[in-house]
């Protein structure tokens, strides 16, 4: 049986939405999403929220989490990485539910539109292949094979250059953006080695209407309206190895109508 902790690290400041994650979004906390959506998928041993704010820490306390970790002032500036506050949520929520965890998974408060299944299906990936790590992202919109762009000694070309022409974006090879919402890890592979890829991570793919990021006021405008919508219950997350070809738009690549609401893979036994 494995143990299994959820950590939520959200700090209290923030430049590009002062204080969202304590900040109301239609009628509750930001945090509170992804707290929800921790519970609802019911999988974790506990849920710990880690903050630098008592704001969010209280939020945290009432929606019902395990554990809330104070972070260290030195954990919580803009130059701080978010892997050492995820270790150190995990270090202390080991000392007090006084055992050792298996998966930890680490629940971006910022990205709130995830649905449980989301959450369950990255664990499945991760303990049935018995890997590091698997990180959430979603099909991207541009490729850097046909259509991003840089200047290189003040030429253009594309980003990366394919071994052969392409004629159509349907030709290059799949690419995938990070949509900071589920991250999960082999509890001793993050101690050991606190980062975020390594040599068998895997990418859980999950719907472009849930994988919005909340970094800026057009963003919260965009999730706002995505929930008003109900359009994110839409489409089902899958591991990326499924991609067999070379083809973005490909009719098995596609996502299917449905409703991925609820955790069917995984329990905690």
């Amino acid at each position: 049986m494995a143990n299994r902790l959820c950590t939520i690290c959200a700090r209290g400041g923030s430049k590009g939405v002062p204080g969202k994650n304590s900040r109301e979004l239609l009628g509750k906390p930001l945090i509170t999403y992804t707290i929800e959506a921790a519970k609802s998928s019911g999988i974790f041993d506990f849920v710990a929220v880690s903050s630098d704010c008592d704001e969010i820490l209280s939020i945290a306390e009432s929606g019902g989490v395990d554990f809330v970790i104070k972070r260290p002032a030195a954990l919580a500036t803009d130059s701080a990485g978010k892997v050492e506050a995820i270790v150190h949520a995990v270090k202390e929520a080991e000392r007090i539910a006084d055992r050792r965890f298996d998966t930890t998974v680490d629940l971006d408060a910022t990205a709130p539109l995830r649905l449980p299944g989301d959450i369950v299906k990255a664990v499945e990936i991760l303990e049935n292949n018995r890997i590091s790590s698997v990180v959430s992202a979603c099909l991207a919109r541009r490729n850097p094979y046909f259509n991003m762009l840089e200047l290189v000694e003040g030429k253009v070309r594309c980003c990366k250059v394919p071994d052969v022409p392409l004629l159509c974006r349907q030709d290059a090879p799949p690419c995938f953006d990070m949509n900071a919402s589920i991250y999960v890890w082999n509890r001793d592979s993050l101690l050991a080695q606190p980062d975020v890829f390594y040599e068998d991570t895997r990418i859980l793919v999950m719907p472009e209407t849930r994988s919005v990021d909340i970094d800026s006021p057009f963003d919260w405008f965009i999730v706002q309206n995505i929930l008003e919508s109900k359009i994110y219950e839409e489409g089902v997350s899958f591991d990326a190895v499924e991609l067999v070809d070379c083809s973005v738009e490909r009719t098995a690549g596609e996502f299917t109508s449905g409703v991925q609401k609820a955790p069917v893979l995984l329990s905690k036994d």
